[in-house]
């Protein structure tokens, strides 16, 4: 086994020990291989250095985004974005320590969602670099769909200069077209792609997206993810049977501790 090789198998050990539920690798040059974003937004266009970037991922639970937007999909929203940066960093340190240059970009990293109601753009695409690593492909909603979890997972990535073996991009479309997330937005921010569109992916307002997103924060049950919730792709589904929420059950997580007038 390659010096490379053992390094990432060391990785990949240290980031389930951690929480990973997902664990992939892409090399920079797909982001050049298959562009899906202006170059400006490639990691190697921000850190020249860069030569792999580390993507992890953890689920998100069925029952709990199904109550969305309530508290209870905030607070595992919340806990979900500690776990991974932790582990970020943690990973991080490591490549340090064995003499890589290396960081994590943050899961988010926009500051407030004001922001991307003023510019609705991120600094890094954890998507896309989730694709590029192998984990999924992109869905109509615009989120990585990934066999497991379907889009219901969350993700982080770990930038460095360690030249490691790239997992294999995942080639058969996860995406169904089924239009569920279509439908179930509240703000109808999606157009649907026309009849033989080789892509699946939905032109999307993300104007609209971040304007609602807004609203939900003031209410304390931010994010929304009612597309996340709805899309049936992903064994997770299987696992909980379908919606695994009661009409009352979430109309009360809806309801509890907030007033939703």
């Amino acid at each position: 086994m390659s010096e490379a090789s053992e390094l990432k198998k060391k990785l990949k050990r240290r980031a389930k020990a951690l929480g990973a539920n997902l664990f992939g690798v892409a090399n920079v040059e797909r982001w050049e291989e298959e562009p899906l974003q202006p170059a400006e937004y490639f990691p190697q266009s921000i850190w020249p250095w860069s030569r792999s970037v580390i993507v992890m991922g953890v689920q998100i639970f069925p029952s709990m985004i199904e109550t969305t937007p309530s508290v209870v999909y905030s607070e595992l929203y919340n806990t979900t974005n500690r776990l991974l940066d932790e582990m970020a960093y943690r990973l991080s340190n490591f490549l340090n320590q064995e003499g890589h240059r290396a960081h994590f970009f943050p899961r988010d990293c926009y500051g407030d969602i004001s922001t991307l109601v003023k510019k609705p753009e991120a600094a890094f695409s954890q998507v896309l670099a989730g694709r590029y690593a192998g984990l999924g492909t992109i869905g109509m909603n615009h989120t990585l769909l990934t066999r497991e979890y379907g889009p219901r997972v969350r993700l982080v990535s770990v930038i460095t200069d360690a030249a490691l073996p790239p997992d294999p991009m995942m080639k058969e479309e996860l995406c169904i077209r089924c239009g569920a997330c279509v439908r179930r937005c509240p703000m109808q921010a999606f157009t649907p792609p026309e009849d033989g569109s080789p892509s699946p992916i939905a032109k999307m307002d993300k104007h609209k997206c971040a304007v609602y997103h807004a609203k939900l924060k003031g209410e304390f049950r931010y994010p929304c993810g009612l597309c996340t919730a709805v899309c049936p792709v992903g064994n997770d589904k299987k696992l909980y049977g379908g919606s695994s929420v009661s009409k009352e059950g979430i109309a009360h997580c809806q309801d509890f501790g907030v007033n939703t007038q």
